[in-house]
């Protein structure tokens, strides 16, 4: 059984019966049908299905934030704002595609060669529940323009989104039978890995997920794109604009409720500067609010779910009890729902657990260090190597500093996000392979040489 509750006040809001076996080998099945023929389209047909989904999108934008809201508790603009920024990379990738997957003329003394891209066949989402729309039409607009089919097992206490998410797909006239959501438990998804229908896996989640599902992807030798944990660092140098930066780190940090992969997590701020910094951050912070994540001035709703926070409070406590100084928030709010106040801890140490693991939630670690080179030195000694942030009035210094950085992206005077402009993706514990961009696109094709020899 697969349900649903309101993290803001722990109510049950729906329950699923997981589906069969006989069930999901009809889904995939049928994907794998639908795609033979989906690929055949030429690719100035298949991007009009993107144009349909970013329609759908916009006319449920409403509907579908407040289902957004209800079932994992992201502050009600932020959703829709979720919903618009998917409608956004459908448009996108409606108009580059036909660019970005177009053939390439490669000289190879040769009467006429090239490079095309085929797709690879039906990809495998798994996708989590921070961002139940993003995650899933960032992978999908591109894998559909490419002339692949999908197949997502979402997180289990988004079902409604998974389901929603299902319905925008019908609505913008998606082929029947190629794309699925199947509603199952994690312990169906090896076999579906292993299944020969299943041509790639895409993951986005914990790292100790992604080692499992690379492991599984491995095996079967399937290609994987993985986005994993973050611990993103939010460097602050002597000569930065520190209103501005502190502004800035508010959002970077609490944004969704701390809950992101590229929320900026610990800051790192040259000491100079640093009571300056975190007088300005916790002015920021203090302005927030916490409560009813519908009502549009809500800053901080619940957390997703009662044990994320008891893991990040615990992370909180071994901190301050370690050394960290605690400036603002630190304990759970009574009552019902999940909720955690924006929580700011000082002086931490780099072995700290809010320094050290991925603070998965409103809780904001201040790393103090001597100069630029401690600040790059310290943004890199961790396991994660997703984003990073920097701040500087010195550009020409800041991108020299920025190519020294472990990172899949570094953000300049600005905090990291995603852009379906540009490509997205970490390294070392944070994953490999990129989503977005025209990188992104080409993860699920078969870069395929074609060589032709003179007629005779």
């Amino acid at each position: 059984m697969i349900v649903s509750v309101n993290p803001a006040d722990g109510s049950e809001l729906a329950r699923f019966e997981a589906h069969t076996p006989a069930e999901i080998d009809a889904a995939l099945t049928g994907a794998v049908n639908a795609q033979a023929k989906w690929r055949r389209k030429p690719i100035t047909e298949r991007v009009e299905l993107l144009r349909a989904m970013a329609k759908a999108l916009r006319a449920g934008k409403e509907r579908y934030g407040r289902l957004i809201t209800q079932e994992m508790g992201k502050p009600l603009p932020e959703a829709e704002a979720e919903v618009e920024k998917c409608a956004w990379n459908c448009d996108f990738y409606a108009d580059q595609a036909p660019v970005f997957l177009a053939d390439e003329p490669t000289p190879s003394g040769a009467t006429e060669s090239a490079v095309v891209f085929d797709p690879l066949g039906v990809v495998l989402a798994i996708m989590p529940w921070n961002y139940p729309f993003w995650q899933f039409f960032r992978f999908a607009a591109p894998a559909f323009a490419a002339g692949n089919g999908a197949i997502l097992k979402h997180a289990n206490n988004v079902p409604q989104c998974a389901l929603a998410v299902e319905e925008v797909m019908r609505e913008a006239g998606c082929p029947e039978g190629l794309f699925r959501t199947l509603l199952i438990d994690s312990s169906a998804v090896a076999g579906i890995i292993a299944d020969d229908r299943i041509a790639a896996v895409t993951l986005t989640g914990s790292t100790e997920v992604g080692a499992i599902v690379a492991s599984q992807a491995g095996k079967a030798l399937k290609k994987q794109v993985l986005e994993l944990g973050g611990s993103d660092p939010f460097i602050v140098l002597a000569d930065a604009d520190i209103e501005e930066a502190a502004a800035t780190a508010v959002k970077a940090r609490f944004i969704n409720v701390g809950q992101s992969c590229i929320n900026a997590k610990r800051f790192i701020v040259e000491e100079a500067v640093a009571d300056r910094f975190v007088e300005a951050f916790c002015a920021g912070v203090a302005k927030l609010k916490m409560g009813d994540p519908m009502q549009r001035d809500t800053n901080i709703g619940p957390m997703a779910r009662g044990n994320l926070r008891d893991t990040l409070h615990d992370q909180v406590e071994r901190s301050v009890k370690a050394g960290a100084v605690l400036k603002a928030g630190g304990s759970p709010k009574d009552g019902p729902g999940y909720f955690y106040p924006a929580t700011v801890l000082d002086h931490v140490k780099p072995d700290m657990a809010a320094a050290c693991e991925e603070t998965f939630g409103p809780v904001a670690a201040i790393i103090r260090v001597k100069d630029a080179d401690e600040a790059v030195a310290r943004a890199n000694a961790i396991e994660f190597g997703l984003g990073a942030a920097l701040w500087t009035t010195d550009i020409a210094r800041g991108k020299t500093l920025a190519r020294q950085i472990e990172a899949g992206a570094v953000f300049i005077n600005g905090m990291t996000a995603s852009d379906p402009r540009l490509p997205f993706g970490g390294i070392k514990k944070s994953g490999y392979g990129r989503e977005l961009g025209v990188y992104g696109i080409k993860e699920f094709v078969n870069i395929k040489t074609l060589w032709i020899g003179p007629a005779k």
